[in-house]
């Protein structure tokens, strides 16, 4: 099915109403570094996922996430004010992280707006999907629940499996290796004791996906299913700039479950190299070239097929939602007990179009 993706600035724009049409906000909080990889992957990501469904997808920006000039002008054409968001409806929203700078979430800039968003998409949506730094920052405005400083930072492709039985599991391969970066977790017990449900987990990485059901269905990913097969490569590649510039004082650690031997080794290379010429100017010599071609995963293929079918779930449980709207009779669901939606049966109705 279509994406239509509105970039127009002239207000809420029409409303979508059939039952396999859905209008969907993309909050891209990522730093002017990755915001347009950041918005190219949600995008592709959802075009490949809405199999069945026709995405209007809408994109809003936090003024106060910090910006330099060139990125202000290149999203204004295209990205509407989060304010805007209040009265524009949405069947599902989709919030990014963002690079924390500040040890305390609280401090940073963006946060009061963040709050904002938190508590609006409760219960104005049908469902938001919470995405790494905004998946900390949700459960710490909503129930206080501190992100716990790791020792290193976390990268690579781990294994998760499931926790627990749930429609959003459908059609995803166990294990599914998942792409994770961060500098932050969160406990499971915290989770749990607040009330939320665990779908996956690694041994190593902890918890992947984990949900809970209010008035909107909340789905929390501290993992990057949306990653570009390359994206972590990327990153490893920023981290090591900040090293020999003498931004960070320790070298990065490998990204785990992510290269191949041969990429390995030349990675083992270029840091013992780096450790003896430390300099801003032998980036320019990192191996970019020969490590894309020695991923491990080329293409995402190693996480692609499992993030397309979370999404066609989440796209599923969109449209159902929108379809007990319309018919007013039918019984709103707060679990997924009954899950999948009664697409056929509106159907054969006559009721979707």
């Amino acid at each position: 099915m279509p994406l239509l993706l509105d970039t127009t600035q002239s207000g809420p724009g029409s409303d979508m109403r059939a039952a396999n049409c859905v209008t969907v906000g993309l909050v891209n909080n990522m730093p002017d570094a990755a915001l347009e990889a950041t918005e190219r992957q949600f995008t592709d990501l959802v075009h490949a996922s809405a199999r069945n469904t026709v995405v209007r997808l809408l994109l809003f920006s936090i003024p106060q996430v910090p910006r330099g000039a060139a990125a202000r002008r290149n999203m204004a054409p295209r990205y509407r004010d989060v304010s805007e968001m209040w009265d524009t409806r949405l069947d599902g929203l989709i919030v990014t992280g963002n690079e924390p700078k500040s040890k305390i979430l609280k401090d940073e800039p963006y946060w009061p707006a963040l709050a904002q968003v938190i508590d609006w998409a409760r219960g104005n949506t049908y469902s938001t999907v919470w995405s790494c730094l905004a998946a900390h920052a949700a459960v710490l405005h909503s129930d206080g629940i501190e992100r716990v400083p790791l020792a290193e930072k976390l990268s690579g492709v781990f294994e998760c499996t499931p926790a627990d039985a749930h429609p959003m599991l459908r059609g995803v391969a166990s294990p599914v290796r998942v792409p994770h970066s961060r500098a932050n977790d969160l406990s499971e017990r915290s989770l749990k004791a607040a009330g939320y449900r665990i779908l996956t987990r690694s041994t190593a990485a902890g918890v992947d996906m984990f949900v809970r059901q209010e008035q909107s269905f909340h789905l929390f990913l501290q993992g990057h299913p949306e990653y570009e097969a390359d994206t972590i490569l990327r990153e490893y590649r920023r981290d090591v700039g900040r090293y020999l510039r003498g931004e960070r004082g320790r070298y990065p650690a490998m990204p785990r479950g992510y290269f191949d031997a041969d990429a390995t080794a030349t990675l083992e290379l270029f840091r013992k190299r780096a450790l003896a010429e430390r300099s801003a100017d032998l980036i320019k010599s990192f191996p970019m070239g020969r490590l894309q071609a020695g991923l491990e995963a080329p293409l995402g293929g190693a996480w692609r097929a499992s993030a397309i079918a979370i999404y066609e779930n989440w796209f599923d449980y969109l449209r159902g939602r929108k379809a007990e709207r319309r018919l007013p009779h039918q019984p709103r669901r707060r679990t997924w007990r009954d899950w999948p939606p009664r697409d056929a049966q509106l159907a054969a109705d006559g009721t979707a179009t």
